[in-house]
């Protein structure tokens, strides 16, 4: 299949050029390092061996890419309504569109706006940055699930999975809903108190305090699924998640990177729409509530210097 990369970043860009290595056809959407790029290819810095794409098929709009079988969708949330400009010269009939994207609701909202599209959530369980220009620096894991949200030709899909695996992705199906709430159960945590305590991972788990709350509010993503009638999501599986996190390297995740460099933080769906999600059905989540306060906080403090 042909393929298409929308975000060329940790993330996108890391699959992307995992699926181009392997012989496929990859175009990827690059912005600020657009030149570098189409000068020195793309460099991936990986655990698992690191390599270089000396020429990649490389656009500034996706005006000039072809249609495509498959959208790969590494676009940070905040920046979700350039979908509605971006995606349309890419699409087929048939095309299936991945949201590899962090949080709740993302699928809903974009299929209002495209009611026919093929829309499928992409859950990677990777620790990857881009930190300088056509340079991806891999850590670890690098498996990723799909859920499907709405995308009616499972032959097609399973096709997807089959191409990613034979490039060396980890690749899953799994259910839609626990895909979602499953990657929620690490990153509502992790990514806001690695921001509010300007810290990374290990020393959140390090510290008996931190790890803790860190596992309380695991807890609650937990109790939250469940009152959806998420029931795959289990306090067996946080635990799971906290010693997976306690074997990786030390990490900041992508929303302490985005604060970093003074962008904004994906804090809509990564908190306000899973809090209201479970508000909706009468489950609260003091802890993680109070977390999203603080992010806003500490947004509008860093945006307004």
């Amino acid at each position: 299949m042909r393929y298409a990369v929308i975000g060329t970043g940790a993330i996108g860009g890391y699959y992307g050029a995992i699926l181009a290595r392997a012989g496929n056809e990859v175009h990827f959407l690059l912005h600020s390092d657009y030149t570098h790029v189409v000068a020195h290819g793309l460099q991936v810095m990986s655990c698992d061996g690191d390599f270089v794409l000396p020429r990649v098929h490389a656009h500034q709009s996706t005006a000039t890419m072809p249609q495509v079988d498959v959208v790969l969708v590494g676009l940070k949330s905040v920046n979700n309504h350039l979908l509605d400009t971006l995606l349309p010269p890419l699409l087929k009939a048939d095309t299936i569109v991945v949201l590899i994207q962090n949080g709740i609701g993302l699928e809903s909202d974009l299929q209002e706006r495209f009611p026919q599209l093929h829309i499928v959530a992409g859950l990677a369980f990777i620790c990857s940055a881009k930190t300088e220009p056509g340079v991806i620096r891999h850590q670890c894991y690098g498996n990723i699930n799909l859920g499907n949200y709405s995308c009616p030709d499972e032959e097609r899909l399973a096709l997807l999975v089959r191409e990613m695996k034979a490039a060396g992705i980890g690749t899953a199906l799994v259910e839609y809903q626990e895909a979602r709430w499953k990657k929620a159960v690490w990153n509502m945590p992790f990514n806001g108190m690695t921001v509010a305590l300007n810290t990374t991972t290990d020393q959140l788990l390090a510290h008996p305090s931190t790890r803790m709350l860190i596992r309380q509010q695991m807890s609650e993503v937990v109790g939250a699924a469940q009152a959806l009638g998420v029931t795959a999501v289990t306090e067996d599986f946080a635990d799971k998640m906290i010693e997976n996190t306690l074997r990786m390297v030390p990490y900041a995740p992508s929303m302490k990177l985005d604060y970093d460099y003074h962008r904004p933080m994906e804090i809509t769906y990564l908190y306000s729409r899973p809090i209201a999600e479970a508000a909706k059905v009468g489950f609260r989540m003091p802890q993680l509530e109070m977390l999203e306060a603080e992010l806003k906080f500490l947004e509008k403090k860093e945006l307004q210097r």
